[in-house]
């Protein structure tokens, strides 16, 4: 017997608390938005670097202008970008996409409370490798949408652009961002950097050669005075970017290909080298999220690392050292039950053992993070992470499931409905489809609830206190964190 969904108003009707989208999108009229971006860019930086951001160094993520070549490269082996990627069948949904006013009038039929929203076409300001340009067009971005959004802010949080080519430019950026009055933000997921080797001998190549830089371990700058400043401005960074343009395995053919998966991988590398890199051991306090990509990567992670640290951290790696091996027992064994040939080659074989083996710097690689047990991962990872989840995944149940998570631990997943783009035929269906997890038994309402509020007012508001001051949903999310609903650990 089919099962009859309730609507997504009909949701938030029946559930006792708010829903706060905490990854929804909006998208930018072009035309306008690049000759406001210009002047920006031109009254902070001169004619010089106006000049730089008009030559295409900047290119939006538009995804139907015909201006812009749909395919990729096989010669270079460029990934297939993305193509198609506005709805055009639902015109009010459209025109909503790009009209704030229609937005926040139609977040009742939608079931939201609150909704916390990214730009599209500007996120790819985030991937500038020009420093400069990166910082004054983002910082452009940033006002002309605090401007915009201005007269819906108890409803819709608009989110500013970071991006992260050094820790100067990101902390200039996002001090800008705050003294704009935007509370939330999305930071690039990482840096493209050349190879030293390669750069030095080689010069500048064509398709590039380069590696990501994602702050936490192995940078090429030191990203602790950025963290230190999110805290001290208790700012919250979140990331949305994906891998599908730059993993080895694109497809210059399929867009598909490289979209499914490419936000996780993103995620996966930032979140990994972030945590073993101890940047959580040295911010306690820093909340980081990762919007898109789902959360059965970061179970995944979770799980992974705790396994790798119980076999190779600690005091667990001297178990693998060579130098400990017992040479003589072990040519005991090959004495009593080795071949013909093994034994008459004894003396060659225990010359193998017995040769020094190679030492890394480091043995510990977990060491900084600043661990005494494994239970001390969960610790460091769960308060820490959270993970944007659209509506219709089906793993967000996985990060609820604290009887399959090693410690007990309930990952933080939030609900985000990526209203505006490609894969949300309907903007009145994902708080609808978010629920059916419920109406199938797979979460709880209590889990649901962390799902769809609490986990963005932890989140936001565990940094920021008075993060949904001034919105509806202020005196809730006053509520949930005087209640101790904030808290750390496994299932808190």
């Amino acid at each position: 017997m089919s099962v009859a969904h309730l609507s997504s108003a009909e949701v938030r009707r029946a559930v006792s608390h708010p829903i706060v989208d905490a990854d929804g999108h909006f998208v930018e009229v072009w035309p306008l938005a690049h000759e406001e971006i210009a002047a920006a860019i031109e009254r902070e930086g001169g004619a010089a670097l106006r000049d730089r951001f008009l030559a295409g160094q900047a290119q939006p993520f538009d995804t139907t202008t015909a201006a812009r070549t749909i395919g990729g490269d096989p010669d270079r082996w460029q990934a297939m970008p993305s193509w198609w990627g506005w709805p055009t069948e639902n015109g009010l949904d459209r025109a909503t996409s790009y009209l704030p006013k229609l937005l926040y009038e139609r977040l009742d039929d939608f079931g939201i409370d609150v909704s916390i929203l990214y730009p599209s076409m500007s996120l790819n300001f985030l991937d500038l490798e020009d420093a400069d340009l990166a910082g004054a067009a983002c910082r452009a971005v940033n006002a002309m949408h605090a401007r915009l959004f201005a007269p819906y802010r108890d409803r819709l949080v608009v989110g500013a652009l970071i991006p992260m080519n050094t820790p100067e430019v990101a902390i200039a950026t996002l001090e800008h961002a705050v003294s704009l009055g935007l509370k939330a933000g999305a930071m690039s997921g990482y840096v493209r950097r050349p190879i030293a080797k390669h750069a030095r001998e080689l010069g500048r190549l064509d398709p590039p050669v380069h590696r990501y830089d994602n702050y936490g371990m192995d940078s090429e700058y030191d990203y602790d005075p950025f963290w230190q400043r999110c805290c001290a401005l208790r700012f919250a960074p979140i990331s949305h970017s994906s891998d599908q343009y730059h993993n080895v395995a694109r497809s210059p053919s399929s867009y598909v290909f490289n979209h499914v998966g490419g936000l996780a991988r993103g995620h996966e590398s930032l979140c990994k080298r972030l945590f073993l890199g101890g940047v959580t051991r040295r911010f306690p306090d820093l909340h980081v999220g990762f919007l898109e990509g789902g959360v059965g990567w970061a179970c995944s992670l979770y799980a992974d690392l705790i396994g790798h640290y119980s076999k190779r951290g600690g005091a667990s790696i001297r178990n693998l050292d060579p130098a400990r091996l017992d040479v003589g027992a072990l040519m005991k064994h090959f004495e009593s039950h080795g071949e013909a040939g093994q034994r008459a080659a004894g003396e060659r074989v225990r010359a193998y053992f017995e040769q020094p083996a190679a030492r890394p710097a480091r043995l510990d690689e977990f060491e900084a993070v600043g661990l005494a047990k494994a239970e001390d991962i969960r610790d460091r990872f769960v308060p820490n992470f959270y993970f944007g989840c659209e509506a219709d995944d089906p793993l967000v149940a996985w990060a609820f499931a604290d009887r399959v998570n090693p410690f007990g631990a309930k990952l933080r997943a939030m609900l985000g409905s990526d209203i505006s783009h490609w894969d949300v035929a309907d903007m009145r269906e994902p708080i609808a489809e978010s629920f059916e997890a419920v109406e199938a038994g797979r979460l709880s309402s209590a889990d649901y609830r962390d799902f769809a509020f609490g986990n963005a007012v932890r989140f936001h508001a565990g940094m920021n206190p008075d993060f949904f001051a001034g919105t509806i949903v202020e005196a809730q999310a006053a509520a949930w964190l005087a209640s101790g609903s904030r808290g750390a650990g496994a299932s808190a």
